[in-house]
């Protein structure tokens, strides 16, 4: 994947020995839970370091120490879900300015500016990113857009934003750019190396692993900006518990193993899926006719493992959904086990019913996270689905 770091390390050594490498004190070689709430001071205005938790904990801290390398930026933050790391990143902003998000974003994303930021005067607007020139006119128009917010890939439709060129757009004009990197993960892509000022992950999906924490993460290489999230993280209080800082060290440490398998699965079946006749469209970035190939390729090392596919309507989904037997029904993404998802009333049940028919989100579109399971066995579960699906 990369090459050297600053401390001579690659990442596939990063991921084990990154952050803080075990115990000093005791020569643990994982890191202590340090399940605790306050600490004893030393005297008045004299501490080791740590005076509550909500403030700072040391197993929290190396969590934060380690997302910060691997995405090569200079302060991580760990917050109890994802969405509460997006909120925290948009209390960096006020009332009368304006984000732009892309025109498919998680509908946790779209809700919480929806019907949460937008009471308060933050404002959103939805843009086609990868229309560059679109982007470009969007910002030159309107001077109160502060940020661009995009995941790349998009959510679930896989679009792909080229993230240097939107970053320099918004840079130009005097904003932020904030990417939400939760399927591509710091193993795939880096968005702080192509410009980016925050990066966002849903630590639930790839980075833990095993569908068993739910957390959230925010990296930033602004020494400014990394001011602000610490004193927002502490004032808001939406923190990683130690517990589940810990489970999150220990699912990085297998994370490109992971991703090696995930994605070689994901591969294999979304070329399965390319000749199925119950399927109209494939979406994954990483065929060669799909959009975005060639940007997907030029800024990550890979495509990820999601895989959306809109099914024939003559085939009937809700039949689908019953008859898969390996394949679990399910919201989430990114754990070892394979994920299905209909984003129309799941996912994305949020956004209006007009906005997902114009970007693509149809009552027939199915999101597979393509766990680590045999490649053939998935095929199988999935082959006897549309062969249930599909009889009249």
């Amino acid at each position: 994947m990369a090459g050297n770091g600053e401390d001579g390390m690659r990442l596939n050594t990063k991921l084990i020995h990154g952050g803080v490498d075990g115990d000093e004190k005791t020569g643990a070689v994982s890191v202590p839970i340090y399940q605790t709430s306050t600490y004893r001071q030393l005297e008045l205005g004299h501490t080791k370091g740590y005076e509550y938790s909500r403030t700072g904990n040391p197993t929290r801290e190396a969590l934060e120490k380690l997302i910060a390398e691997l995405e090569e930026g200079k302060a991580g933050f760990a917050f109890a879900s994802g969405m509460a790391a997006i909120t925290a990143v948009l209390f960096l902003f006020k009332s009368g300015d304006k984000i732009v998000i892309s025109s498919n974003v998680y509908g946790g994303t779209f809700r919480v500016l929806d019907k949460i930021f937008l009471q308060f005067g933050l404002n959103y607007e939805i843009v086609d990113t990868t229309d560059l020139d679109a982007l470009d006119k969007k910002f030159a128009a309107d001077k109160s857009v502060k940020a661009l917010m995009i995941e790349s890939p998009a959510n679930p439709l896989l679009t792909v934003t080229d993230i240097a060129a939107s970053a320099e757009i918004a840079h130009r004009h005097g904003a932020l750019a904030i990417v939400d990197n939760t399927f591509m993960t710091p193993y795939l892509q880096r968005p702080l190396t192509l410009g980016a000022d925050i990066v966002v992950h849903s630590a639930t999906k790839y980075l833990g692993g095993h569908s068993d924490l739910v957390a959230g993460l925010a990296v930033t290489n602004n020494e400014e900006i990394a001011k602000r999230l610490a004193f927002i993280q502490n004032s808001t209080g939406g923190v990683l518990e130690p517990f589940d800082s810990w489970l999150l060290i220990r699912g990085i440490k297998t994370l490109s193993v992971r991703m090696d398998r995930h994605i070689q699965n994901a591969e294999f079946i979304a070329k399965w899926l390319l000749e199925q006749k119950g399927v109209k469209h494939v979406y994954y970035p990483g065929l060669s006719a799909a959009q975005g190939y060639s940007i997907q390729k030029k800024q990550a090392s890979g495509a990820g493992a999601i895989i959306s596919f809109e099914l024939s309507e003559e085939y009937n989904i809700r039949e689908f959904f019953k008859s898969v037997r390996l394949v679990t029904l399910g919201e989430s993404l990114g754990g070892v086990e394979s994920l299905l998802c209909h984003p129309a009333s799941m996912t994305h049940a949020s956004i209006p019913y007009e906005i997902r028919q114009k970007v693509g989100i149809t009552d027939n579109l199915i999101r597979l996270s393509v766990g680590i399971e045999d490649k053939n066995d998935l095929v199988s579960d999935l082959a006897a689905a549309f062969s249930k699906a599909g009889r009249k």
